[in-house]
């Protein structure tokens, strides 16, 4: 992970919050900052508004990266990609991860707490974070996931 002056936003769910720890502790010895948006503690919250909150983080430049963590990580994606500007993707592995990025351009990952394991969501992290988009043929499909693209002429 190359370290980057723009922070990268966590968020969590009740289920995610010792995942989340994790990750924002790797990324702090990484030498990126951490911005968490929450949750901290065990008590059941509702992800949309976490999801929320990284999503605005990303889009209004306050964060480079998102990073989201519930108990199976389709929730929060959901709930992130309801927002313009918004590309999350929910991952369970490295490859994952690293074609999100190269051929998706993915702002956010993210991940399910009770599915992934900790080596596995650590390992994900780094190559989302080290993997450029890769444009290309990758732009126009890209492109066309914009809020502003439409299929018609």
């Amino acid at each position: 992970m190359k370290p980057a002056d723009t922070p990268v936003a966590l968020g969590s769910d009740h289920a995610g919050v010792a995942m989340k720890a994790l990750l924002k502790e790797a990324l702090e010895a990484a030498g990126h900052p951490a911005l968490d948006m929450g949750t901290n503690g065990p008590e059941s919250v509702d992800y949309p508004d976490f999801a929320d909150a990284v999503a605005q983080a990303v889009t209004g430049g306050r964060a480079r990266f998102g990073v989201l963590v519930c108990g199976t990580g389709i929730g929060i994606s959901i709930a992130a990609n309801r927002h313009a500007g918004i590309r999350c993707a929910l991952v369970h592995d490295v490859t994952g991860a690293r074609l999100s990025r190269e051929h998706n351009d993915a702002n956010v990952l993210a991940l399910g707490a009770r599915v992934t394991g900790p080596e596995v969501a650590l390992d994900a992290l780094r190559a989302f974070l080290a993997t450029p988009f890769g444009g290309g043929r990758h732009e126009r499909r890209v492109k066309k996931l914009t809020p502003e693209w439409s299929p018609r002429p």
